[in-house]
C-alpha cells in the first residue's frame, strides 16, 4: 500500500465515527425529547411521583435558567450559548478519529439539542423558552435526561483529556492512528 493509499483507506473508518457521533446523538435527543413530552403530558400539575422514597422523585419544573435555577433572567444567553455549542460539535466532527470522543461528543451534543429545543420551542417561546427539568433530587437539583447526557459527555471528554487521547489531528493532518486516535500530553487540541 502506498503512502497515498493510507488515508483512503481510514476514510470508512473516519465517517463510522462521525456516524457514531450521529446515532448517540439521535438517541440522546429522542429519549430526552420522548421523556419531556411523556412527563409533560402526565405528570404536570399533578404531586410527585417518587422514584427513591423521598430522596428522589419525579416533579415537573420549568427553568428558564441554567443549572440549580442559576440566570434565569438571561434565558437568550444560555439559548445562544446551547447553539453555538452544537455548532462547534458539529465543526470538530470533521476532525473526529476517535470512537470515545465521538461517543462523548455524541453525547453532548443530544443533550445541548435536547435543551434547546426547549427554549426554542417552549412557552415564551422565541429563544426565551423554559426547559423541562423533572428528574428530583432531594436537596441538590431538578434535572433532565439532557443534563445527564451533558453531564456524562463532560465526564467522558475530562477521562480522554486526562488520559492524553485526542479528539483527532492536531494540525491539518489526514493520518489516523488507530481506533483512539493519536495520543498526545495536554487533552483535545481544538483548533
Amino acid at each position: 500500500m502506498t503512502t497515498s493509499d493510507a488515508p483512503k483507506s481510514d476514510i470508512p473508518a473516519a465517517r463510522r465515527r462521525v456516524w457514531v457521533l450521529w446515532v448517540v446523538a439521535g438517541i440522546a435527543y429522542a429519549i430526552d425529547l420522548g421523556s419531556k413530552l411523556a412527563v409533560v403530558a402526565r405528570l404536570e400539575g399533578r404531586d410527585p411521583v417518587p422514584v427513591i422514597g423521598t430522596w428522589m422523585e419525579l416533579r415537573v419544573h420549568r427553568n428558564p435558567g441554567a443549572a440549580f435555577g442559576l440566570g434565569e433572567a438571561t434565558t437568550i444567553v444560555f439559548t445562544l450559548i446551547a447553539a453555538a455549542v452544537a455548532v462547534a460539535i458539529v465543526r470538530m466532527s470533521r476532525r473526529l478519529t476517535s470512537t470515545p470522543w465521538a461517543i462523548a461528543l455524541g453525547l453532548l451534543l443530544g443533550g445541548a439539542l435536547g435543551n434547546l429545543t426547549d427554549r426554542l420551542f417552549r412557552s415564551p417561546g422565541s429563544m426565551r423558552g423554559a426547559v423541562v427539568d423533572f428528574i428530583a433530587v432531594r436537596d441538590f437539583s431538578v434535572m433532565n435526561l439532557a443534563d445527564w447526557a451533558i453531564t456524562c459527555g463532560g465526564a467522558l471528554v475530562v477521562v480522554l483529556s486526562f488520559r492524553g487521547d485526542e479528539l483527532g489531528p492536531v494540525s491539518g493532518s489526514s493520518d489516523v492512528e488507530g481506533d483512539s486516535g493519536p495520543t498526545r500530553q495536554g487533552g483535545v487540541g481544538v483548533s
